[in-house]
């Protein structure tokens, strides 16, 4: 039968009719799914144990309700599970895609502990939250009562967006500025389409801009606008640029063509999943088609890369880390999945230095030609570091050459210097760059004005951003009914 063929399919996109069974038509196709994909999800919440210690629920950053919405759920009552879902999460359906649950809820579940496997949770949340957009669950955003006060969000990524949405439920008048051409920040241009349907994000955003937020868009402040013009205009500021200046290598060779950061790389390869012209990727600079390709780094972002490559039609597509497996600071999910598409991980490895003549490894002449290859160092693990990591080791006279046509560095990223940028005294930053702020609050040195996410906290995790931009609309909300109180006095 039609439906026993479904039972092979974990997830199957709106957009791959080539997946459905012959001379099934795709509306008969995508019922028999929802049928199959909603008998899975109470399947798996009915796992859930409703143990007396939810620790799913307090390794999550934003100690979403996971119990009772799972149970919900497993009594098919979706519309409640979605409820008490989004009270907690601005952005369930997004979390539920891309949060590394490996790392947080799902690793800390009882049943995992157990050695049983554990519910998966983020496939359930994933599903409910598209239910309700299906079924219309999902309410648009109307204030009971406008307010006066107008807050300005620079930002238009995962923490700036959250703010803006509880701000605007609130009756707050909010303008978003973002240096980009649509809004999400990472969520559009840094996360790849195969982990995060672009057309997800673009639903939350037509969501914030009915509900009355305003978005100017391909603004760079301090070029465009500057930032003490934005003050002026709004009662209160909420920076939440994240941070996007890419980690850089210092080897020889190391700004020769055919070195790419991960970020242009991943950017050029969702804009043209939106279909721009995308020169870069045209011309073959930022695409990895018929290429030998190697990442360097071992987080998240490197996983985005190796599979965006493998998709693109790599030739053949490795990862260079220093350290091993169990120390490398990306989802072991991830890790395995691009394994299973093809990419080679090639452990306790950092590179050494770039050549354009993969046979000469003392020429340290200029790269004039081609790139050909990574001269690779191999490692050994010492003792652990100040965080208790083991300190990778340079092991003397260990080194080959891996050959390469595009190499891409995914090392992290770092925060823009903004005072400088902005021109903006008395914004203080921390001795990483990042923007001094209260954790709870998010109130900066500056009166008034505000700081969440990325910017604040370093790179860390989208959920993690939207924690912080929900906490801060709170912080906000708090600032600006004292301010009314003072002005009325």
């Amino acid at each position: 039968m039609a439906g026993q063929k479904m039972l092979k399919f974990t997830t199957v996109s709106r957009d791959m009719p080539e997946k459905r069974p012959p001379n099934l038509r795709r509306e008969d196709f995508h019922e028999i799914y929802a049928e199959y994909a909603t008998a899975k999800a109470e399947e798996q919440a009915s796992r859930c144990s409703q143990c007396g210690v939810p620790y799913c629920q307090s390794h999550c950053p934003l100690q979403n309700n996971i119990p009772d919405w799972l149970r919900l759920t497993a009594e098919g009552r979706l519309q409640e599970a979605y409820e008490i879902s989004q009270a907690t999460n601005t952005f369930p359906e997004i979390c539920g895609r891309i949060c590394p649950q490996d790392r947080l809820c799902e690793g800390n579940c009882v049943i995992e502990q157990s050695g049983h496997g554990t519910v998966t949770i983020g496939s359930v949340e994933k599903y409910i939250t598209d239910t309700a957009f299906e079924e219309g669950w999902v309410k648009p955003i109307r204030p009971y009562a406008e307010r006066t006060e107008s807050v300005g969000i620079i930002g238009a990524g995962p923490g700036g967006l959250a703010a803006a949405d509880m701000l605007r439920r609130q009756g707050v008048q909010v303008t978003v500025y973002d240096r980009y051409d649509r809004g999400g920040g990472l969520l559009t241009y840094g996360i790849p389409g195969f982990k995060l349907e672009k057309d997800i994000v673009m639903q939350r955003m037509a969501q914030l801009e009915d509900g009355g937020v305003e978005f100017v868009m391909n603004c760079n402040v301090g070029e465009d606008l500057s930032f003490d013009a934005i003050r002026g205009k709004h009662d209160a500021v909420l920076i939440a640029t994240g941070v996007y200046k890419t980690r850089d290598l210092d080897n020889h060779g190391s700004d020769a063509d055919g070195i790419v950061n991960a970020i242009d790389y991943l950017t050029a390869s969702n804009r043209v999943s939106f279909g721009d012209d995308v020169a870069e990727f045209t011309s073959g600079e930022l695409n990895a088609a018929g290429k030998k390709v190697v990442v360097i780094g071992g987080g998240d972002t490197a996983m985005d890369c190796v599979r965006t490559a493998i998709r693109q039609g790599a030739t053949s597509v490795k990862c260079l880390y220093r350290r091993d497996r169990a120390n490398m600071p990306g989802s072991q999910r991830e890790v395995q999945n691009a394994e299973e598409e093809g990419v080679e991980f090639v452990w306790l490895s950092a590179p050494k230095m770039f050549v354009d003549d993969a046979a000469n490894l003392n020429d340290t002449r200029a790269i004039t030609g081609p790139l050909r290859g990574v001269v690779v160092d191999k490692m050994r693990l010492g003792q652990p570091d100040a965080t208790g990591r083991r300190s990778p080791e340079l092991i003397d006279g260990a080194h080959y050459v891996e050959e390469a046509d595009l190499v891409v560095k995914a090392l992290g990223f770092e925060p823009e210097d903004l005072p400088t940028l902005w021109g903006v005294e008395g914004l203080e930053v921390t001795r990483w760059g990042t923007v001094k702020a209260d954790f709870t609050t998010g109130k900066t040195t500056l009166d008034g004005v505000f700081a969440a996410g990325d910017i604040v906290r370093g790179a860390s995790l989208v959920v993690w951003a939207i924690k912080d931009g929900r906490d801060c609309a709170t912080a906000i909300l708090d600032y600006l009914s004292q301010s009314d109180a003072v002005a009325a006095e």
